[in-house]
């Protein structure tokens, strides 16, 4: 199989997973794959100037929209889908201990949590903060 159409498979893969995380990051690798198929077809025996090419394309276009993906972030009305966890209530599915990360289901989601009690499997919790990968939780006590 020709080198170039092996970039190609691997860009639409990439792509195609690109749709199910949102990230962009796998977006911009998947165009580097699409450039470095452009740079097979026409230098099909020098795979460094494929590598490098993709590469280049994918550092330039992370170096460029990231300040645009941040400044997005911070307009006036938006609203990040986790952000809104924060006071919702939940239900520890795994033990959240002191230092050890439990499981708790807040709406249809599980996640990751922590917290500054112990907390037992089936306590009511609310969300108080997040993180880039945790839900900081305390127990629910029905004042909040």
């Amino acid at each position: 199989m020709e080198l170039w159409a092996i970039w190609l498979i691997l860009a639409g893969v990439l792509l195609v997973v690109e749709m199910m995380t949102l990230t962009f990051y796998l977006l911009w690798i998947g165009i580097g794959a699409v450039v470095a198929a452009a740079v097979a077809l026409f230098v099909p025996d020098s795979f460094v100037w494929q590598v490098l090419a993709g590469s280049v394309v994918v550092l330039v276009l992370t170096a460029f929209t990231k300040p645009l993906t941040r400044r997005f972030r911070t307009s006036r009305g938006f609203t990040d889908a986790v952000d809104e966890l924060i006071g919702k209530q939940g239900t520890v599915v795994e033990s959240i201990r002191e230092g050890k990360p439990g499981i708790v289901k807040v709406g249809s989601e599980t996640w990751s949590a922590v917290s500054d009690e112990q907390l037992a499997k089936g306590d009511a919790v609310i969300v108080v903060e997040r993180g880039s990968a945790l839900l900081k939780v305390k127990k629910w006590r029905g004042d909040v």
